[in-house]
């Protein structure tokens, strides 16, 4: 998805959504403020949100954003 057609974005005003242009049930992410901002639609139409904070795994995500669910997988495991 080209930039344009992403559905959520940032700007000074904070995160918009564009929900008409979300799948359902697939993850889309943003990072915002120093958090990681997780969305998705599921098949009903209602839209679930996400943040994560711990630095690691923010720092992972800006860098590797392809790899996001594994690394989300990742952190999730109890230490």
């Amino acid at each position: 998805m080209s930039g344009d057609d992403y559905p959520v974005v940032a700007n000074e005003e904070g995160i918009k959504l564009k929900t008409e242009k979300m799948v359902p049930d697939q993850l889309y992410h943003i990072i915002h403020e120093g958090k990681v901002f997780l969305f998705y639609k599921d098949e009903d139409s209602l839209l679930h949100c996400y943040e994560v904070e711990n630095p690691d795994a923010v720092k992972e995500i800006a860098e590797n954003p392809s790899q996001l669910e594994s690394i989300l997988k990742k952190y999730a495991q109890p230490s």
